[in-house]
């Protein structure tokens, strides 16, 4: 990554340092931080400290410390909120450093609201039914394992 790129990423900027942030949990590779936009009281974004846009980018060692340290906010996020669940998901497509997305959700917030309409388009879509068909299935899980 180059200088421009490094001080135009706001996580750059936090985990060297240069940008506040409150700083939750973090390793060698993986910083755990407050999400300064958050979905419920606690909600934390997990990033790796070197500069990567796509999570599948990151190398083994990245992924490991990434999801462990996500495992360790889920943790505390259950001791500290006692929520009904912790909501994880990776996005990354307003700022184009991986995160990942640890949120304790409760019963009818705005997370379990949109996850439950989630499924239920899922569910109940015609056109995402023809993908459940056993040949659909079958044509996706050949074509991804010869990826």
């Amino acid at each position: 990554m180059d200088k421009v790129e490094e001080k135009s990423c706001i996580f750059c900027e936090i985990v060297a340092g240069r940008a506040k942030a409150h700083r939750i949990y973090e390793d060698d590779l993986t910083l755990a931080i407050l999400d300064i936009n958050p979905f419920s009281e606690g909600h934390t974004l997990v990033i790796p400290k070197r500069h990567v846009p796509w999570w599948h980018e990151l190398n083994e060692e990245e992924v490991e410390s990434l999801f462990r340290v996500a495992r360790a906010v889920s943790q505390k996020l259950m001791k500290a909120y006692s929520p009904d669940f912790v909501a994880i998901y990776a996005r990354g497509r307003r700022i184009p450093h991986t995160h990942i997305f640890v949120v304790p959700t409760y019963r009818g917030d705005v997370l379990d609201r949109f996850f439950n309409a989630l499924e239920g388009f899922q569910e109940g879509a015609a056109d995402l039914a023809k993908l459940a068909e056993e040949a659909k299935l079958a044509e996706a899980a050949d074509r991804l394992k010869g990826a």
